[in-house]
């Protein structure tokens, strides 16, 4: 009930496609997805929801705030759920992983570099990239 709920408060219908990608993005183990990743979990449930209307659904979540999209090395768009808190990402140019991170004192040093500069720092998005600790054991 409350994905119904969650869908009608961002003026969004509530069809069996958006919920059940609003689902996919609230259950799952990987918080980071591609439209393929979605799509692939669809496809393993035997769903009959297409890869159209999956990176159709997608939009219309990025639009209503409901998911944020990132752009990392890769070139494909990787959507998450947008919890309204800021986090920084650890992308690995191995296997793709991504990792979530927070550090005050980087968000402090932006703002004083801002600042420094004369601007108003409004957003920013920080994405690092390197191996994650599994793919670095194995070179």
């Amino acid at each position: 009930m409350a994905n119904i709920d969650e869908l009608k408060n961002t003026g969004l219908k509530a069809t069996l496609p958006r919920l059940k990608i609003l689902e996919i993005f609230q259950t799952g183990s990987q918080r980071h997805m591609t439209a393929e990743d979605v799509f692939r979990v669809l496809l393993n449930e035997h769903s009959d929801i297409g890869l159209a209307t999956v990176y159709r659904v997608l939009t219309q979540f990025e639009q209503a705030g409901i998911l944020e999209r990132s752009h990392f090395e890769s070139g494909k768009a990787v959507y998450e759920l947008n919890e309204g808190t800021h986090h920084d990402h650890l992308v690995c140019t191995s296997c793709g992983k991504v990792e979530e991170f927070y550090d005050a004192e980087i968000e402090r040093r932006q703002q004083m570099v801002a600042k420094d500069k004369g601007w108003i720092l409004q957003d920013h998005a920080m994405s690092l990239y390197g191996l994650c600790g599994d793919c670095a054991k194995k070179r």
